[in-house]
């Protein structure tokens, strides 16, 4: 009896250990994401053939017409092919931007890729939140376990400013930039309004409550671009893109913002060719270190910053960068690698920042597929950092070029990118629409 006791234990055993195993393969064989019973659900794409969805991914149409503003959703299947949702678009309330010259002329003159963060999630990726850039509110949406979205109660809500570009999310607390740029905004609004930082409290439910006394403006002309959060959820950084200008400001207990004490920062006199603007765009936090990264966009220079627990920003250096107007940046969550969108030749550059963050190095640049006149715009990893998502949109003026979303597949031994097949996925423009702002899971 001891042995038969014995030898059903180690069958049971063996047993529990096989099912963890199968286990795990399943989750390898889904990208990384673990697919419970029900959860797990297969579609057909457009030739027939059956694939696993691994995860959604999110971008704007914004689309400059009363109402005419969106979201638009998509699947993304294992190879990373992406497939319009069941309901493509979901509208929200609002009004976004015409595709038009805002700084410079010629060419190249600064249009589209004039901010980040268009679209946000919260961690638990339960609300959505987005701007409405040509009718000054934020729509927030409910996420649901297709992938559909629907308007929390009482969306959209008032932005606190004129032209709402760029959203932060740090606890409870979404900071949003108000850029009021653009001749398209309709006065009297836009002329008896700063650019401004502002500050809401969000309820469970997704509302959004107005903090008194938080926004704090900035000059006209400063086109701040971006509500960078960091990773501590206690420092704001933000730059005025028009001058150069770095901002850094502590988000206080009750959720308005005190500037830094070195703050605004003028950019640092660069070591390779000169910034003539002083345009600067991209931020990004290193997610363990206290380290700022910031694009000189004419300068085609990666900067590097310390920060301190206060958010004064110490110059350390800068890098260059092989693409023309480096723009935004992201970072995988190990801290070993950096990328950045590169508009003027429509690339991504891949950094090293393993070795030393302090000082990236270039390993690798990748040129996107699409026609001459789109370039990449924002970026963004999904969560489990098989795929890096890339919005393109046109940036000659006038506008040319298609609009879209190119899917670059993360070589997982060394970072490095590959445009996977179907990419990218074209995006009609309506009335001069460019999406913006994009987030994948």
């Amino acid at each position: 009896m001891d042995i038969i006791s014995k030898t059903s234990k180690a069958h049971r055993q063996r047993r529990k250990i096989l099912l963890a195993m199968t286990g795990l393969t399943a989750v390898l064989l889904t990208g990384g994401l673990a697919v419970k019973g029900a959860d797990a659900q297969w579609y057909k794409s457009g030739n027939g053939q059956s694939y696993n969805q691994t995860g959604f991914v999110y971008t704007q149409s914004n689309i400059p017409t009363p109402n005419g503003n969106s979201i638009l959703g998509f699947r993304r299947d294992a190879s990373g092919e992406l497939t319009p949702l069941p309901t493509p678009s979901f509208p929200t309330g609002g009004a976004g931007i015409p595709n038009a010259p805002i700084i410079g002329a010629g060419p190249f003159a600064l249009t589209s890729f004039a901010s980040d963060q268009e679209v946000i999630v919260n961690p638990e990726q339960t609300l959505l939140f987005t701007v409405n850039s040509g009718s000054n509110t934020i729509a927030v949406f409910d996420i649901h376990k297709d992938g559909s979205l629907s308007p929390v109660e009482g969306s959209p809500f008032p932005s606190g400013g004129v032209q709402p570009v760029s959203l932060g999310l740090a606890g409870d607390i979404l900071t949003v930039v108000n850029q009021n740029l653009l001749p398209q905004i309709p006065a009297p609004e836009a002329s008896n309004s700063l650019p401004n930082y502002t500050t809401f409290r969000v309820t469970p439910k997704g509302k959004l409550i107005p903090i008194p006394n938080s926004t704090v403006s900035v000059p006209n002309g400063s086109l701040p671009t971006q509500a960078l959060i960091s990773p501590n959820k206690r420092l704001l950084f933000g730059v005025d893109g028009g001058t150069g200008l770095l901002r850094s400001f502590q988000i206080l207990p009750n959720g308005r913002l005190q500037q830094s004490p070195t703050s605004p920062q003028p950019l640092p006199a660069p070591a390779f060719p000169p910034n003539p603007l002083g345009l600067t765009l991209g931020l990004q936090a290193h997610p363990q270190k206290p380290i700022l990264y910031v694009g000189f966009t004419l300068s085609q220079q990666l900067g590097v910053y310390s920060y301190d627990q206060d958010g004064n920003l110490t110059f350390l250096k800068a890098v260059p960068n092989s693409g023309l107007f480096i723009c935004w940046i992201v970072i995988n969550r190990a801290a070993t690698r950096l990328y950045t969108s590169n508009p003027g030749d429509n690339s991504v550059a891949v950094y090293d920042i393993a070795q030393d963050p302090s000082t990236p190095v270039e390993i690798q640049r990748v040129v996107l597929k699409g026609p001459i006149g789109g370039g990449s715009a924002q970026l963004t990893l999904d969560s489990t950092e098989s795929f890096l998502h890339v919005v393109s949109q046109p940036i000659t003026n006038p506008p040319s070029g298609n609009n879209g979303i190119s899917v670059l597949k993360v070589n997982q031994y060394d970072g490095t990118l590959t445009e996977v097949p179907s990419s990218p996925q074209l995006i009609p423009s309506v009335n001069n629409s460019f999406p913006q702002g994009i987030v994948a899971n």
